[in-house]
């Protein structure tokens, strides 16, 4: 048999003699010809079976190539960097000590979450749950932004309270009032959208099947809710198990069968979160502006270039570059000469993003992240992705071998320490509980579920070097944080038999230390502080349940896949 490339040369020597038309047909026949002989993708390299047959067998999605954008997202090219390396640490705050970490490639939102899209949320929840049943009345409650955040008793700021939530005004301003369980339940919500949309994109479902489960009132019902996760353990039972009758094209096969997109398809994405400290610090830093082959140029104090906080370039000269507190009484600049633009928050991208187009990564709100505050950094014992705040969960398997959902009639809500009622998770979501020993047993790189105060120091704060500690002390096991660090206790809140609300408090005295496992760590300068906080590595910490008028939120999105989304190899490989 002749060789592709013989074929091939005798093809092109007849091309020459040709008309020119004839040339181009048989060019591309020549291509696809090479391509055939060499495309292997629905052949298995394991049995030589084949992949995809329409005869069935063995069914994979040998087309995907790279992970879809999610609305909003920029994509950050993960790399190595020295995390809490701040410019000029006049404080001399030791939490925030340099040490090398690599990030993985991972997506963030472009601008913080606005007004605008927290009202969506709020929108939805009002319309999916009826407020005029009891048990749903406190789900809309607890997600609604705190607004009292602005009242100041020595200023006069009332008209935020009432307007800055939802006056058209007011849009596309950062939400403030929001505290950090509130924004992963935004986020967790935001995930379920998104993936809903895709999989009506893509005839999976139905075209507008969000509004047309409750066929009588043309809305989705509190029993046709979607959850991703739901969809990919039990996608049977998505849509209260309507998923059968309004499946779309995709989602029908042979007029019988139903297809879902699993994830072997790649079609859903991943989980819409809060970022990590160390993502959210390196997407701050866009150190890919001072890269010079494989190395950095230099140092960055801000997420932009330059040592100021004043643009350097010519057209824009003598323009502030984020909007912070200027001095003491001076939140915006002479009127008719502004220097930032902004007396409180600013609208979204009123500032020129950084390198790797992200805006407002310095000043107007700081920035909840996912992690639990600790005062150091453990980076012997992890460079690679740092985070704190792994609480490993698992789906609650029932009789019949299949993961259970939350029906309806089985909310949970949960009480935080300022009286304010959230529910746990949402009806249609699956049921989780803690990992057990059955996980756990003889595994090197997990031994239990809560993972917050992993090697996080002794009653000194000091970092726990070994683990070698006589196991017949009970004190010497892994102490809850409350007591290591001799933190108050948090406020309780409870129902009198009169069915008044009482609020314990922690009267000590003798406290020395506001950390716990329920602090956490929020990052960049906001509206309301000076320049100082305007370095990315700097860190600060609050209770999870505290809302304040100058803290808001972005999303991020892990990265599945390549490190890179350009076609790049390593130097030493060859390209084929």
């Amino acid at each position: 048999m002749k060789s592709i490339f013989y074929i091939e040369e005798k093809l092109m020597t007849l091309m020459k003699n040709l008309l020119p038309t004839m040339r181009i047909f048989l060019f591309f026949l020549t291509f696809l010809l090479i391509t055939s002989c060499g495309n292997r993708k629905n052949e298995s390299r394991g049995t030589g079976w084949s992949i995809n047959s329409k005869k069935g067998g063995f069914q994979y999605n040998t087309e995907f190539e790279d992970q879809e954008t999610g609305p909003g997202l920029v994509f950050i090219e993960g790399g190595t960097y020295t995390k809490g390396q701040v410019k000029d640490d006049v404080l001399h705050d030791w939490n925030n000590s340099p040490n090398r970490q690599h990030v993985m490639s991972f997506y963030i939102d472009e601008t913080e979450v606005t007004n605008i899209m927290y009202l969506e949320y709020l929108d939805w929840i009002k319309a999916v749950f009826p407020q005029n049943e009891d048990k749903y009345k406190k789900l809309y409650e607890g997600a609604l932004p705190d607004t009292l955040v602005w009242r100041n008793q020595l200023g006069y700021v009332e008209e935020l309270t009432t307007n800055y939530l939802r006056h058209p005004a007011y849009a596309e301003y950062p939400v403030v009032g929001v505290n950090w369980i509130q924004a992963v339940q935004y986020l967790e919500w935001r995930t379920d959208r998104v993936n809903e949309f895709i999989l009506e994109r893509e005839a999976y479902v139905q075209k507008d099947v969000r509004f047309t489960t409750d066929v009588e009132n043309g809305q989705v019902d509190v029993n046709s809710t979607f959850n991703t996760e739901t969809y990919l353990r039990r996608p049977e039972t998505t849509y209260g198990g309507k998923i059968d009758s309004i499946a779309g094209k995709k989602g029908i096969k042979n007029d019988s069968i139903n297809v879902y997109a699993g994830v072997d398809k790649g079609i859903l994405l991943p989980a819409y979160r809060l970022p990590t400290e160390s993502e959210w610090e390196y997407a701050a830093l866009a150190l890919v502006g001072d890269r010079e082959y494989n190395a950095y140029r230099g140092k960055k104090k801000y997420p932009w270039s330059g040592e100021y906080t004043r643009s350097q370039k010519r057209r824009t000269e003598g323009d502030q570059l984020a909007n912070f507190k200027l001095g003491k009484g001076d939140y915006g600049g002479i009127a008719g000469w502004s220097d930032d633009g902004a007396d409180i928050t600013i609208q979204v991208k009123s500032y020129p993003p950084n390198d790797f187009g992200v805006y407002d990564m310095a000043g107007n709100v700081s920035e909840w992240v996912a992690d639990v505050y600790r005062p150091i950094v453990d980076d012997e014992a992890s460079d690679f992705n740092y985070y704190r705040g792994n609480v490993y969960l698992k789906d609650v398997i029932g009789e019949d071998g299949k993961a259970e959902i939350i029906e309806p009639d089985e909310l949970v809500y949960d009480t935080l320490p300022t009286g304010k009622i959230i529910i746990k998770r949402l009806p249609g979501q699956l049921k989780k509980t803690e990992i057990d020993e059955e996980e756990t047993f003889l595994r090197q790189n997990f031994s239990e579920s809560d993972n917050r105060n992993y090697r996080d120091g002794d009653i000194e704060s000091t970092r726990l070097f070994g683990q070698s500690q006589d196991e017949d002390l009970a004190e010497n096991k892994r102490p809850e944080t409350t007591n290591m660090y001799d933190a108050p206790t948090h406020p309780k809140v409870t129902t009198n038999e009169e069915g008044q609300v009482v609020r314990l408090k922690d009267k000590s005295n003798s406290r020395t230390s506001l950390i716990t496992d329920e602090v956490r760590v929020y990052k960049g300068g906001s509206w309301k502080d000076r320049a100082y906080w305007l370095d990315p590595a700097q860190r600060r910490y609050l209770p999870q349940y505290i809302a304040t008028d100058h803290i808001g939120f972005r999303g991020a999105m892990s990265r599945l896949g390549s490190k890179s989304k350009s076609r790049k190899t390593a130097r030493h490989k060859r390209k084929s």
